[in-house]
């Protein structure tokens, strides 16, 4: 039984280091929302004013120009593999337009993974009735709150968050945690400071393994896990942005990010063993704010080279995409690499938001 293929005991492990590493957890939270945050590089922060605020910057959605806005967005990575979706809607809270609030869902998932922990009969044959499958899928609620300070242009945002993450009926977890955002918005400038997970976001797992499931793990060498909690540690962002009038048609937003944290890598531009500055490159040119082309630039970081042993290389990842504006409704599209491991992993965003 030690040499069966058990197709699920990659992924146990990676619970397992779940439970280790907690400076890790919650990734799925860090990729973003919306095709136009992604193909900018996520050099958002101080820039996006749309129901997809409640992600980037919670302060931002006061600046959501109509009564009530839905928004959505799906992904498809490693051919369809795994899944990635995005739900919002919000609403203005008071007849001045000071206060908006909305509520977002974002689900990351890979569906039917063949579970062969029952494969083998009692007998010790190989009996693929008992064969099932089984997904694995992070989900975060998002209750956001933005409200203008008096009439100036400051605004304040609050995000509170529910994570739950599935592993088929062997383990769950469940987690809270609070961002908080500030924005400044004046004329074509606009400046934001954003704290992610700042009162440290938790996640509470339970393990409920089967005694017959137990047993083939131990069987195979693999510890049987208990009861753990994880811990994702704050990040502050910081974010600039200018919008340029190149003439009557035609503008440009340029904008630039800064995450700084305490549990990034070493292999970030600017690094330490203690802390992490990542910066991010954002740009979108627009025609009559109805056409949309946006580049973007993250990630920055000098990894080891694979043609020169022993030596560093630059690397950064690029993005990009296109926005329609019809009426009611926004159309974006956006190409990025979400590994910057090789051009066969680029993926496809497409996002939708629609004005009511």
């Amino acid at each position: 039984m030690k040499k069966l293929p058990l197709l699920i005991l990659p992924l146990w492990s990676s619970i397992v280091l779940f439970g280790q590493a907690p400076k890790f957890s919650n990734d799925f939270l860090n990729v973003g929302v919306g095709a136009r945050g992604m193909a900018m590089g996520g050099a958002v922060s101080s820039s996006s004013f749309s129901i997809n605020s409640g992600y980037w910057n919670p302060a931002g959605l006061v600046h959501v120009p109509v009564n009530f806005q839905v928004g959505a967005q799906h992904a498809e990575w490693f051919a369809g593999i795994g899944n990635y979706d995005f739900v919002a809607f919000g609403k203005k809270l008071d007849s001045e337009g000071r206060s908006f609030g909305s509520l977002s869902l974002i689900r990351m998932g890979i569906d039917d993974i063949p579970n062969t922990l029952r494969l083998r009969a009692p007998d010790g044959s190989i009996d693929y009735d008992r064969l099932s499958t089984f997904s694995v899928a992070d989900y975060a609620l998002l209750v956001s709150y933005g409200r203008k300070l008096k009439d100036g242009p400051w605004a304040l945002g609050l995000n509170a968050k529910v994570i739950h993450r599935a592993f088929g009926t062997f383990a769950s977890a469940w987690g809270f945690g609070i961002d908080a955002g500030i924005l400044y918005r004046r004329d074509r400038l606009s400046f934001s400071l954003m704290g992610r997970d700042i009162t440290t976001t938790f996640n509470a797992y339970k393990f409920s393994f089967s005694d017959d499931e137990k047993a083939t793990l131990l069987l195979t060498g693999n510890d049987v896990p208990v009861s753990s909690v994880e811990y994702t540690l704050p990040k502050l962002i910081t974010g600039l942005a200018y919008n340029w009038r190149l003439s009557n048609n035609v503008g440009l937003t340029t904008a630039l990010d800064i995450e700084f944290s305490t549990n990034g890598t070493l292999a970030a531009l600017i690094s330490s063993d203690k802390f992490v500055a990542d910066p991010k490159l954002g740009f979108e040119l627009d025609f009559k704010q109805k056409v949309y082309i946006r580049f973007g630039a993250s990630n920055f970081q000098t990894i080891l080279s694979d043609e020169s042993p022993g030596k560093e290389e630059f690397s950064v990842q690029p993005s990009g995409g296109l926005g329609l504006k019809f009426g009611k409704i926004g159309l974006d599209y956006a190409l990025t690499n979400i590994g910057n491991t090789g051009a066969g992993l680029y993926s496809h965003y497409f996002s939708l938001n629609l004005d009511f």
